[in-house]
Parts: structure tokens; C-alpha cells; sequence
């Protein structure tokens, strides 16, 4: 892989926004901030452009949460990326309530919102 960024959902964390990034040897996940499903309403913009955008991202039962990644490289086999990344989006048996995800295994470092004392 030449290079690959975006961000996507990680169901042990239904609230953080992960961003990935890797370009050459270097790769990173780290905390990009919260989905506005997870953020009170009236926490909301208000303005059209924001609203705007929630509609356009927005899809239930979930909201906005969801993977946006894009991978570069040459001679890349397109479908096989595909299937491997399927196989890390949970099956229907775990249910649709993030309250079910909670004994998954969670490999990534703790995360915390910069008002949280460490």
C-alpha cells in the first residue's frame, strides 16, 4: 500500500470517530472525535450547511457512524482489500445495540476527551 486514510467506527467505542492513516511504512489510529449520533441534539448545529450535512450522513439505526477509507496503490486487487475488510464488520448476531459489543476485544489504547483529567 502506497498510501490509505480515512476514518471509520469501532464497535467497542460507538462513540469515537477512529481516523487511520498510513503513508509508506508509517500507520496511526487515533481518535478523531465523537459521531453526532453520540452528541446531545441540542448540541447540534443549527445552521443549514450543518444540517445538511447530518442528512446527507445520517442512517439508522446508527446516524452518522460508518467507514470512509481510501486506499492508493498501484496493481491493487481491489475485491480482495474488500473481502478482508468485511471481515472485520460485525455480523448480524451481535445484534444492532452497541450495549451487545461491549465483550468484544478492544486492542487500542485508551482514549480520552481532552476535558477528561488523565
Amino acid at each position: 500500500m502506497i498510501r490509505a486514510k480515512g476514518h471509520f467506527w469501532i464497535a467497542t467505542r460507538p462513540d469515537w470517530v477512529a481516523e487511520f492513516s498510513l503513508a509508506g511504512a508509517l500507520s496511526s489510529v487515533r481518535p478523531l472525535g465523537q459521531w453526532w449520533a453520540s452528541v446531545p441534539r441540542d448540541c447540534w448545529p443549527s445552521y443549514p450547511q450543518g444540517r445538511g450535512y447530518l442528512e446527507s450522513h445520517w442512517s439508522e439505526p446508527f446516524g452518522d457512524r460508518r467507514q470512509e477509507l481510501v486506499f492508493i496503490r498501484t496493481g491493487m486487487d481491489e475485491d480482495r482489500l474488500r473481502a478482508r475488510l468485511n471481515t472485520c464488520l460485525l455480523g448480524e448476531d451481535w445484534g444492532d445495540s452497541p450495549g451487545d459489543w461491549a465483550r468484544l476485544p478492544d486492542r487500542f489504547p485508551a482514549w480520552r476527551r481532552a476535558t477528561e483529567a488523565a
